[in-house]
């Protein structure tokens, strides 16, 4: 099969013929795109499978074939269409067939039983059980113990580098949201290194399939770790408080769906913080004219956060929905019991709701809050008020403290990180420059 892949296009049509005339696109048999399983240029490829059509069929490492949905209006849709389903189990015939399983490198991103992947009722009562300790008052309580973590980070920073280049992704950006949701699912300390390395191997999506089985094997043997040792000593924190509402036998939870909604809110409440803070911060140390709007006050620290995620969606694609029955949507119909990867990254740089300039970083725009970065409808994320609250006291925090901050590499040596999932960059290296009088 003549399968088409382009991992570093800037422009579709130079690399897909079939992209530089979408009208020309038959999604039943164009051949699917090959996904670059390394992410090494995901808008590249966002780009690219817009111009293939609002949905287009595309190839994921191990040979799976399943929808890429890329247009910021159908995106909308289909998540909050009752014929979309994010339950493998029941709505995948691929997955019930067992042809996929213990044979997929990206099976643990399917595979997964808590709210996100559960369909109807049941996504409504795991909901329920995580959804309170995201309150807007609870997550405004926060505040200042996520001021105080994020004064500690930059004091340790300011500290201990001199004139050294700084790794500010592995020094402020990651650890910042790491402590404040380790705290609040209450992982113990020693605990913390061994699930962030086993995650961000989760997150690697070229990785073979022997390493992810490894991973999955290893991150649920840490996860049996963990509630053994919470329930033994419990404590004021979310982890003991599911573990203590499983016990009691009164929500239905089971063994897996509990260790599953931890992995996911630790999974989401790092790993999307941590993206949307280096993207942030990259994009301002390269385009000072738009640091400057906020200095001056022209445009808020918010907007920066709205502009972030529509441009790089913290989790640029991700895997999967299911058709529940036939789904006609007029130019095409995806088949029930088809398979759809929600483009988030793509989505964000639509030119429909953005115009020609989409690709372009700007936080004044106005359409900048019109992105579905945290999900929309009833899987928006239930932790992204809190994430907006780290990155609006962060991001003021770290240009107030080191005001001649700048990129210690040419951009173009700042590499992504391994993956067509996590949109992040392996490191941000940066000079402090003068400490401020």
């Amino acid at each position: 099969m003549n399968r088409t892949s382009c991992p570093y296009a800037a422009d579709p049509s130079a690399t897909d013929p079939q992209a530089a005339d979408p009208q020309a696109v038959d999604p039943y048999v164009t051949d699917p795109y090959v996904i670059d399983p390394a992410g090494r240029d995901i808008h590249g490829e966002g780009a690219l499978l817009r111009a293939r059509g609002r949905a287009t069929r595309v190839e994921l490492p191990g040979g799976v074939v399943v929808w890429a949905v890329t247009d910021y209006e159908l995106v909308k849709e289909l998540l909050t269409d009752s014929r979309v389903s994010r339950d493998t189990h029941q709505h995948w015939p691929a997955w019930a067939s067992g042809e996929l399983g213990d044979s997929w490198s990206l099976a643990m991103w399917v595979s997964d039983r808590n709210m996100i992947t559960a369909y109807g009722a049941e996504h409504t009562r795991l909901r329920k059980l995580v959804a309170k300790a995201f309150t807007y008052r609870r997550t405004a309580a926060l505040r200042p113990r996520v001021e105080e973590i994020a004064a500690e980070l930059l004091d340790r920073i300011a500290g201990s580098h001199g004139g050294e280049p700084v790794d500010f992704r592995a020094e402020f950006c990651h650890p910042l949201p790491t402590q404040v949701i380790s705290e609040l699912l209450g992982i113990p300390v020693e605990m913390r290194p061994d699930l962030i390395r086993l995650i961000h191997a989760i997150l690697q999506t070229s990785a073979s399939l022997e390493e992810a089985k490894a991973t999955e094997r290893e991150l649920y043997e840490l996860m049996g770790e963990l509630l053994a040792a919470k329930r033994r000593e419990p404590g004021d924190d979310l982890t003991s408080g599911l573990i203590s509402v499983r016990d009691d036998g009164g929500s239905g939870l089971t063994e897996r769906e509990l260790i599953d909604t931890i992995l996911l809110m630790f999974t989401a409440g790092h790993e999307t913080t941590v993206n949307l803070l280096d993207h942030a911060v990259h994009a301002l140390l390269t385009h000072p004219d738009q640091l400057e709007l906020l200095r001056d006050g022209t445009a808020g620290w918010d907007d920066l956060v709205d502009e972030t995620l529509r441009l790089e969606a913290p989790f640029a694609n991700l895997p999967m929905r299911y058709a529940i029955e036939d789904i006609d949507l007029g130019d095409l119909v995806i088949p029930k019991g088809d398979a759809m990867m929600i483009a988030f990254g793509a989505a964000g740089r639509d030119p429909g709701p953005h115009g020609e300039t989409a690709d372009a970083f700007d936080v004044t725009r106005p359409t900048r809050r019109e992105h579905v970065a945290f999900g929309h409808g009833v899987h928006h994320c239930v932790g992204a008020p809190l994430a907006r609250l780290e990155a609006t006291i962060a991001l003021p925090a770290v240009f107030e403290r080191f005001p001649g901050i700048r990129l210690a590499e040419p951009p173009e040596r700042i590499l992504p990180l391994e993956s067509f999932i996590s949109n992040g960059h392996r490191t941000l290296p940066v000079l402090l420059g003068p400490s401020p009088s």
